[in-house]
């Protein structure tokens, strides 16, 4: 039986937490700096192609870093079993952060053409391979050094870093774009959120070299227990990779869409859907993570309580059934106008289905010329929600606001000078129309309701923070000590780099195809409820497993 345990968190572990969270910090910081300022690497890295495909192209480089992690995880986890916690996640945090600084140094793509976004790209790889080593680190290092029962309130700390680390970030870009301006900010004020972090690298690596290594992975090696095919021990025998298989797809693939919901998606949707100004919206955000971010806390050290699977079961349950009405609320709140007008004033699209193309266009050369191209990319540009008809074929699209109609025109065949005259005129009398219907250009920032949208903004991180909070403690608990490193980092990567690293990607993706500015968050409510279901039925209670037998 464990010997009981003080009510409080002792000076020396709170040296060892604060050490292992500073550095995390920093790393997240460093990641999350792209999500943040994907709108300005848009227009310097991804300046050779048409705005629509640029932003498509900016998030799939933020989805890059993501679907390396688990890749990192393997090498970083298995270096991590073998070498020892303390000195892999002191690599991991040089690669991120020199990595970081040189995302900073890049030239734009005015200046080196296609290079440029392959240097970003490249830079974000090496992000994605660093974090899918470090979180596992961190994360198995505090917790073996946590006392029996006291492993949730502990591990809390370190799932305080991802959020701390997105705040911080926000933090440093509002401050930036204060001190020297919008214009200067945008033409290279951007950049020195990244080259600070070069600071902060030197800092968080003379933290990290005070750590001693972790007593359990020492003890390990004493008794020489350690496992010298980590991969072929984590993966090659079913008993442990079926845990693998159900922490992933009944734990961390539900956590990771409820994270990127509550504190990535709500970035993209505030800013680039509803319209929001972009200091603004990073303003509502990061005001939401500081209120939300003692919850982390509070639901690693209820974990100890009463379980870590209740409450991360509970969060996405809850994540799932509410998403739809309070993002709606959101839209009402933050945008008030385009609420109001969506209301009064549906718009229908009605075109022939084979008029329609899907308008991603790698190289920014095409032209999409037919009718109903036309009337859809102005209104995904505009930011405008709508349904899709269908109209027999051969016929020109429509687009119906409210009582109105107008026709579009067929560009096909038209020299480039008529094609863009019509063109102009075209947009020119939608805009018209949807602005007389009441559709804002916009969000005016006077009309947001901004204690309500902080309130909704809130809730939505509390349910991160049931979800993410106890995690770190269940996954370390799940598996033995000469593997764990491994085991534990590849289903949280999986998780965290593919189902919730292409959220916004595949979010952004589905809203464009369905002209509903709803339609994207069916992938987390999908992905949260099968979680919950197969994590109730399938997963076991972790809390009182003995990590060092």
């Amino acid at each position: 039986m464990s010997q009981a345990q003080p009510a409080s968190v002792g000076r020396k572990d709170a040296m060892t937490i604060g050490a292992a969270s500073v550095g995390t910090v920093f790393e997240w910081y460093d990641f999350y700096l792209y999500g943040s300022l994907a709108t300005y690497i848009t227009h310097h890295f991804f300046s050779g192609v048409n705005e629509t495909t640029g932003y498509i192209f900016a998030l799939l480089a933020f989805a890059a870093g993501f679907a390396v992690r688990p890749f990192g995880a393997l090498v970083f986890g298995r270096l991590g079993d073998l070498w020892g916690r303390k000195n892999t996640f002191l690599v991991t945090m040089l690669l991120m952060g020199l990595s970081t600084f040189v995302v900073g140094m890049l030239p734009s793509y005015e200046q080196i053409g296609i290079l440029a976004p392959v240097a970003l790209v490249a830079m974000r790889l090496v992000q994605g391979l660093a974090l899918g080593g470090e979180y596992g680190g961190a994360a198995t290092y505090v917790a073996e050094h946590a006392p029996q029962g006291r492993r949730g309130l502990y591990t809390s700390f370190i799932q305080v870093t991802a959020t701390f680390g997105l705040f911080l970030s926000l933090v440093v870009i509002l401050l930036t774009r204060k001190s020297l301006g919008e214009d200067a900010f945008q033409a290279f004020g951007w950049r020195v959120p990244f080259l600070v972090s070069i600071l902060l690298l030197g800092v968080s690596l003379w933290i990290r070299l005070q750590l001693s290594e972790s007593p359990s992975f020492q003890r390990m090696v004493d008794e020489g227990k350690g496992s010298k095919a980590p991969l072929t021990d984590a993966f090659g025998k079913w008993p442990n990779l079926k845990i693998v298989i159900l922490a992933l797809v009944g734990l961390t693939a539900g956590q990771a869409v409820v994270w990127y919901t509550g504190q990535f998606y709500t970035l993209f949707f505030l800013e680039k859907t509803l319209k929001l100004d972009g200091a603004l919206t990073n303003g509502l955000v990061a005001s939401a993570l500081l209120l939300g971010t003692p919850f982390f806390v509070l639901f690693g050290w209820l974990s100890d309580k009463i379980g870590r699977k209740p409450i991360i079961m509970l969060g996405c349950v809850l994540a799932a059934l509410t998403y739809m009405p309070l993002f709606k609320s959101l839209t009402v709140a933050a945008n008030p106008q385009l609420a109001a007008a969506v209301a009064s004033a549906p718009v229908t699209v009605v075109a022939d289905p084979a008029d329609c193309a899907f308008q991603f266009d790698p190289v920014g050369k095409t032209v999409f010329n037919s009718s109903c191209d036309l009337a859809k990319s102005y209104l995904a540009k505009a930011g405008v929600t709508y349904t899709n008809q269908a109209a027999p074929a051969g016929t020109l699209a429509q687009v119906k606001i409210g009582d109105q109609t107008l026709t579009a025109f067929d560009g096909k065949g038209l020299d480039k000078a008529a094609f863009k005259a019509q063109k102009t005129d075209w947009e020119t009398g939608l805009g018209a129309a949807l602005k007389s219907a009441g559709y804002p250009a916009k969000a005016d920032s006077a009309l947001v309701d901004r204690p309500k949208v902080i309130a909704i903004l809130t809730l939505l991180v509390i349910y991160v923070t049931m979800v993410y909070g106890p995690v770190a403690a269940m996954l370390v608990e799940l598996f033995p000590t000469n593997i764990r490193y491994t085991s534990m980092s590849l289903p949280y990567h999986i998780g965290n780099g593919w189902f919730g690293g292409f959220l916004p990607t595949t979010a952004f993706a589905m809203v464009a195809a369905t002209g509903n500015i709803y339609y994207g968050l069916w992938y987390p409510i999908v992905v949260a409820s099968v979680t919950a279901v197969i994590g109730i039925l399938f997963l076991k209670e972790t809390k009182d497993v003995d990590i060092d037998a």
